[in-house]
């Protein structure tokens, strides 16, 4: 169409329509269909405004389809859910919180409805109904990865979830247990889970890692652990196997000499047979599952006199502080956690380092200062 001085657009077209009002119809560039304004206009001059500002966005790389936006959230979350790489458990877990905690508020709107305001007060809600503060700082964060791949798909200009320290909680300080706290426990629990929790105080190994641990994994002549792999509980009740989540969770970890005896008893007495016997089975020789020993640690936590608030992770924190005071650098201390994710190769290839080693045999020498303290006194004649 031809503009007042005779010449034809360049880019688009206006028409009048039989209503005497006018519309703006111009070619996608992102689809190559004739897409015409989502409104109709009083005058032509409006209707070529809206045009002229269409192509200075095309222009400028920030156009968006007028109808992008239209895509409703809960199918897209799930299909942005469907192609993300993840473990098992962690996809159940990212499901519930999607499903429980945001498809029931934006799920049936459009990708473009959801805003900042919405979001915010979205947040406010869930926290003043109760729901614990990790579970929202999790769905928040959900929230804007999925938003974010919107903005990739050119579904919406930006992503609407902007507020400040949302994606971030602070963490309760959790309670260290001492060196005899930790023995207490260990002597109070059922004799096959003795290893269990000196093992987890003393090398700082998850519980999925303890739980996933065979026979081949241990080197009694080092004195060294490898941490190959972790076992993740489902919901549905299915133990599975599964790789650590970076290539430093695939470490070696040295333990303190002063342990060997009681890994050469529990060998002897509690592990699988075979060298891919599991070292820690259930009490029916079956896998170990952290919701049957839960019970096993609270009864040998309350007999121990340990304060009813610890929890078995919370020896994975003493034993990192422990270490820590025994001289551990702060790249030594990522190292044994299986944090860090620099030079995980070599630490794999040389098993552990002379460091670990002296980390360890401090760890020893703390374990038979207090193992000393509390034998009773030998009566003299």
């Amino acid at each position: 169409m031809a503009n007042r001085g005779g010449r034809r657009r360049s880019f688009g077209s206006v028409r009048q329509l039989g209503s005497g009002r006018w519309q703006a119809r111009y070619r996608d560039p992102l689809s190559g269909e004739t897409k015409s304004a989502p409104r109709t206009f009083d005058t032509k001059t409006d209707a070529n405004v809206w045009l002229t500002t269409i192509e200075a966005e095309i222009i400028r790389g920030t156009y968006q389809a007028p109808d992008a936006g239209k895509v409703t959230f809960g199918p897209y979350a799930d299909d942005w859910l469907k192609h993300r790489k993840l473990e098992d458990r962690t996809r159940e877990r990212s499901e519930g919180v999607i499903r429980l905690h945001i498809k029931p508020t934006f799920g049936a709107g459009s990708v473009a409805a959801i805003t900042t305001p919405r979001v915010r007060a979205w947040r406010t809600a869930l926290l003043e109904s109760g729901v614990g503060e990790p579970t929202v700082v999790k769905a928040y964060q959900l929230l804007r990865a999925i938003l974010n791949t919107a903005v990739d798909d050119e579904l919406i200009r930006r992503n609407p979830c902007r507020i400040k320290g949302a994606d971030r909680y602070d963490v309760p300080e959790r309670p260290i247990l001492t060196v005899a706290e930790v023995y207490a426990v260990a002597d109070a629990i059922q004799p096959h889970y003795r290893l269990l929790v000196l093992l987890a105080a003393f090398t700082t190994l998850r519980f999925g890692e303890l739980a996933s641990l065979r026979r081949r994994d241990l080197d009694l002549v080092r004195s060294v652990v490898l941490v190959r792999r972790a076992q993740s509980e489902l919901q549905n009740g299915k133990l599975a196997d599964k790789a650590p989540k970076s290539a430093a969770g695939v470490r070696p970890v040295a333990f303190p000499a002063e342990l060997a005896p009681e890994v050469s008893h529990h060998l002897e007495h509690f592990a699988g047979t075979g060298q891919d016997g599991h070292l820690f089975q259930g009490p029916r020789g079956g896998l170990l599952r952290r919701s049957n020993f839960r019970d096993d640690w609270n009864a040998a936590r309350e007999k121990a006199g340990v304060d009813s608030g610890v929890h078995f992770h919370d020896l994975r924190h003493t034993g990192n502080t422990l270490a820590s005071s025994a001289g551990a650098s702060t790249r030594e201390l990522m190292t044994r956690m299986g944090h860090s994710t620099t030079r995980a190769a070599l630490i794999y290839q040389h098993m552990t380092s002379d460091r670990d080693q002296h980390i360890a045999g401090k760890l020893g020498e703390m374990i038979r200062r207090a193992r000393e303290e509390s034998e009773p006194p030998s009566s003299g004649t």
